[in-house]
Parts: C-alpha cells; structure tokens; sequence
C-alpha cells in the first residue's frame, strides 16, 4: 500500500514537472496566478508568452496555439472580464489533454473569484489559487491515465455525427412527406363528391374523342402516303473536287520553327504604314500621374444610396446587408455571445466569402479572426453586436489587403534613371489572363508620364505573340512618338533569358527608361517550362516581378500563385549568393467582369504577402487602375 501511494504521488508530481509554467493574468499585464513547473527553461518561457501576447491581442491572429523554439505555448481569453490563461510545455511533449486543464481552470477560476473580478478588488487583494490547481490537475491527469490504459472500443456509426446529421435530415423528409400525403387526402374527399355525380358522361365522352383521334391520325398518315411521288432520276454530273486545305509539313519532327515564323527578326522598331490607324489622340494625358482607385469614382454614389435606403427604412443601415443574420442571437435571454450561439452565424459568414470568390482557407481564418474578437463580450442590442462584427471583419480584411510594403512605380523608375540604368518588369503567369493586353496598358501609363519604354517579345513560344506585341507598339508609336517605345523580338523559338538579357543590355545602350519583359503562359503544373521562367528571372533579375492572373478565379488562383512563386525559390540560381527571386507583386485582369465575386483580390494578397499593384477593368489602354483597399473590402460585406 506504501509503494503504490508513493508511486501515485511520483507519478504526478512527474506530471506536474511537464508544465514549464502556467499563468493567469490580465490583459494589462497584472499576473494573478503562476504555477512554475520544471522551472528549466524560465527564461524561455517568459519570452514565449510574451510573443504569444504580441501574436494574439497586438497583431490579432486568430490561433491560440504558437511554438516559440522547443516550446509550445496555448493561450485562452476571456473577454468578459478581460484575462489571459496561458500554459507553456515542451514542444516534444505531445500532452493531448491541454485542452481541457486550461477550460477547467478558465471555469474554477471565474466561478471562485467572478464577485472580486467584477469589483475589481481581486488585483489588490490577491488571490489563493494553489490548492485549486493542484487539485484540478492531479483530477484530470488521473483521468487520463485511465483512459489511456483501458482498452480502446471501436466507434460505431450510430455515434457519430454523420449518423445525426442522416438521422435528422431523414425525419424532416418523413414530416413533409406526411404533411404532403393528408393535403392530398384532404383535396381527393372534398372532390369525390363532385366526381362521382359526373362519372356517366364525362365516360362516354371521353370514349369519343379517343376515337375521333385515332381516326383523324388514320387519316394523316394515310394522307403522306399519297402525297410521296416517285423520286426523279437525275442525270449525272461530275463536278470538279473542291480541294481541301494542304497539311504543313514539319521539319525534323516539328521542332523547326522555320514555316511558322512570319516575324522579322533582323529589325526592331515600328517601321510599318500608319496611314491606316485611327486617330486616338484624346487618349493622351488621361492616365498622367499615378493611378486612380478601383471603384473610387462610385463611393459617393454608394454611399448616398445607402443613406437614402436607410433613410426610408427608418433604421441605420448598419443591420441590412450580410450582417442581418446575426439577428439569430437571442438578445432577450442572453447578453454574452458564446461560441456556441456564434457558429450558425460563422458558418453563413463563411458560405457569404466563398460566394465572393474567397479562398477556402482565407475564409476559415476570417471567421476565426471575427470568433476570437466577439465570444465573451455582452452586447444589449443587436445594433451594437452587429457594428462590432463589422469592425472586426473590415479591420481583418483591410490588415490582409495592406501588404508589408507598397510598390511605386513611377518613383522606382525615377531612382534608377538616376542610376543611369533602365528599370526592368516581368511579366508572368498561366496562359489566356492577359498579359500582353494588360502590358501594353501598362506602356501607355508609363508613356503618358513622360518615359521611353522598351518592349520585349519574349514569348517566343506561341504564335502571334510578337506579331500581337508589334500591334501594340505600332498603335502606340503612332500616339507618341517612335523615339518613345520601340519593340525588341528576335522572331520565335530563342532563349527567353537570352534574349531578355541582350534587350535589358540594348536598353541601357539606348538609354530606354524601362523596359517590359512578355513571357509565354505556362501552367504551374509544368516543371520544365517553369524552370524556363526561372531561369530568366534569375539570370535578368528584373526589379519587379508581376504575376498576372484573373479575378475570375477563386481556389486556383491560390494554387497557382503558391507554385509560381515556388518555383522560382527553389530554380533560382541567385539562392547561393544569398538573394531569392520571388513574386514581387500582382496584376489583376478582368476586374470589370466579375461585379462584387473581389475575393481573388484576398487569396492572392494573403498567400505572397505581395501587393496588387495593378489592376485591368477593360480592354482599352486607360483601363487600368490601382487597388482601392475600401472599395474593395466594401464589395466583400454587402
């Protein structure tokens, strides 16, 4: 009996040197509650909490679960009364019931102290919570081991939740199918009556008309048999065959690109007739400076019909919208929102992003985010629950939007035309998202500021791509002038990297202030072709790298965006110098095509970090604008 009371007694004190520390403190930083386990890594500790802190109620990351080098820190909040419940273990201890000791302290601790707590006494009194502690988790350690020790019973289906979920769905079918089946009983008595005092009748009558049917459909058959005339022999005539179109023969197996070139390769420049171009003089200095907002022109606008619909709905405005449905939170009964009252509302808010063309996993980290900012707070109206939800998603999607840095264009070129050197922008993405429409927009913007642009006909790979790059110029030249833009192509089937290389070098030479580097569409899938993009990058080292994709998509355009940067992480022949090419911001095309669905706006901004720096609304050169981080967060909460 001694051995197994002192083996109990070691068995949790061992336990209880797992716990490098728990606390219980608050928001403000005044500690309540320490418990100092193995006190070997105290120092480690401390810092881990205080980042944690920083992640959790500075930078409002929605995970309250972060590693800090071999240590794993899991925080709790309570909003109600403003404290912070942190454990820190060891990261190589995989302690599955975590969980649940910091909700049975977060209980015990609210249910013992929560008159001092809402006095604001219990900071200067102190309080005696040792006891309670040990006590709670020698309980859930015993727990445990029980659980662990006793034999694992295979889950049937009847307890899970699918089974529920079947169980429930199959009883509604049931309730409407017999809601159903009496209407139907009711309708079919009230009519007998009526049905039965005109059986004779309607019998014999409807016994004539199907005869009268068949015979008229006796008649008309019989009637096509008369009328088919013996077919007339013609004489026959030989006509001449009409000869078809001629293959092209290939040379050595099709990789000849001799019969498909119609470039001309030995000249640059725009030496073609404008006589045949339309005049589009009125579009010069429309696009002078820097660019305008997406959707900046119909703020006003909105607003004012906002303001007009809230004006003769009698209310404020701020309960329509996608927000409405928080009104499900019973506000008579129940003052703090829970987790619980909060999950139908999550789980709408999320079926709302996806339907804007959100990512999956930036929707789930959005509702997160607003979960954490409003489970534990009292609201006595739905007004102001609704506002706070509001704040809080903006407040997420404008910190997703505002990237780390922002990229300025028109001062980036003036600091390397100071440098004497010309400023280089690549190109990139899968095939059909416009990148070549969406560089010429760019070349005009950049020729209505007052530089010489270069542009280089870099997809070598599909046909027409210079010739369409050629059109551009050509267009544009006419605008300007053929001193101001110029095209450089070498024809089809030539190194992209090369060739980027000679133009960036002959740009210098001609002193062009920026040059524009098309590249061929790829799927992201495509090793080889991938490596080709970063090989160029790595060996031309543009300063800015765009990747171009549509606001069309939504899922995809997170896998693309990942793999393309990927792939010139891991292909980059700069990585051993110690500098890394990688995805310096975006363009989005297609922006006027897609109405309120601005999700992919998110996931792009949210996987690189990068800024959109462009974006295409049209098909025409001055179709181009700059995000507008409030229009488009406006857009995703309607």
């Amino acid at each position: 009996g001694i051995n197994a009371e002192y083996g109990q007694h070691y068995y949790i004190t061992n336990n209880l040197r797992m716990l490098e520390l728990f606390s219980i403190f608050t928001k403000g930083g005044i500690v309540l509650f320490c418990f100092q386990g193995a006190c070997t890594q105290l120092i480690s500790s401390t810092q881990a909490v205080n980042e944690s802190i920083k992640n959790i109620l500075i930078q409002g990351s929605s995970s309250n679960q972060h590693n800090h080098k071999n240590l794993t820190i899991q925080l709790k909040l309570d909003n109600e009364f403003e404290l912070v419940f942190a454990v820190v273990v060891q990261k190589m201890l995989q302690l599955s019931y975590l969980d649940k000791l910091i909700d049975a302290i977060h209980l015990e601790f609210r249910d013992k102290y929560k008159n001092e707590l809402r006095d604001g006494t219990l900071w200067l009194n102190g309080c005696d919570f040792d006891t309670d502690f040990s006590g709670i988790l020698s309980k859930i350690e015993s727990e445990h081991r029980v659980q662990k020790a006793a034999p694992r019973a295979m889950k049937q289906f009847t307890q899970s939740k699918k089974f529920e979920k079947t169980a429930t769905a199959n009883k509604a079918m049931f309730e409407q199918d017999k809601s159903v089946a009496s209407t139907a009983a009711r309708l079919a008595t009230a009519v007998m009556g009526t049905a039965s005092a005109e059986s004779a009748a309607p019998a014999e009558k409807t016994k004539s008309e199907v005869e009268l049917a068949r015979e008229m459909m006796k008649k008309k058959k019989a009637g096509k048999k008369g009328k088919k005339k013996p077919e007339e022999v013609q004489p026959a005539t030989t006509k001449p065959k009409k000869k078809g179109k001629e293959a092209r023969s290939w040379d050595m197996g099709g990789k000849s690109t001799e019969g498909i070139d119609f470039s001309s390769p030995a000249e640059n420049g725009t030496h073609v007739n404008n006589a045949n171009l339309k005049d589009e003089s009125y579009l010069k200095g429309t696009m002078s400076g820097d660019l305008t907002g997406v959707g900046e022109e119909d703020e006003d606008e909105e607003e004012e019909e906002v303001a007009d619909d809230s004006m003769s709905n009698g209310t404020s405005g701020k309960s329509s919208g996608m927000f409405s449905f928080l009104k499900n939170i019973n506000f008579s009964t129940q003052q703090t929102v829970t987790s619980e009252s909060l999950q139908p509302v999550l789980d709408k808010l999320k079926e709302h992003l996806t339907s804007k063309n959100v990512a999956s996993e930036i929707s789930v980290q959005l509702c997160d985010s607003l979960e954490s900012s409003l489970v534990g707070k009292s609201y006595s109206t739905f007004t102001g629950l609704t506002s706070t939800a509001k704040q809080a998603l903006s407040d997420a999607l404008t910190k997703i939007l505002s990237p780390k840095h922002r990229v300025n264009v028109l001062r980036d070129v003036m600091e390397a035309k100071s440098k004497d050197r010309p400023y280089v922008i690549t190109f990139c993405g899968v095939n059909g998202v416009g990148k070549s429409t969406n560089l010429a927009k760019v070349c005009f913007w950049l020729l209505d500021n007052g530089y010489r642009v270069l542009v280089v006909g870099g997809d070598t790979f599909r046909a027409g791509a210079v010739e369409q790059l050629r059109t551009h110029v050509v267009r544009l030249a006419n605008l300007y002038s053929e001193d101001q833009v110029q095209l450089y192509e070498r024809g089809y089937g030539k190194d992209p990297a090369g060739l980027a290389f000679e133009a960036i070098k002959y740009a210098k030479e001609r002193r062009y202030d920026v040059v524009l580097v098309d590249t061929a569409g790829r799927m992201q899938d495509n090793e080889p072709l991938m490596r080709a993009l970063s090989k160029l990058v790595a060996l031309n080292n543009p300063d800015l790298t765009l990747f171009v994709g549509e606001a069309l998509v939504g899922n995809e355009a997170v896998d693309q965006l990942v793999k393309f940067n990927q792939s010139l992480i891991d292909h980059s022949s700069n990585a051993a110098a110690g500098t890394k090419s990688v995805i310096d911001g975006i363009l989005l095309t297609k922006f006027d095509c897609i109405d309120d669905k601005v999700g992919a706006a998110i996931s792009m901004t949210y996987i690189t970090g990068q800024p959109i720096v462009f974006v295409g609304t049209g098909q025409k050169y001055p179709d181009l604008k700059s995000l507008n981080v409030k229009s488009v967060v406006s857009a995703l909460l309607r």
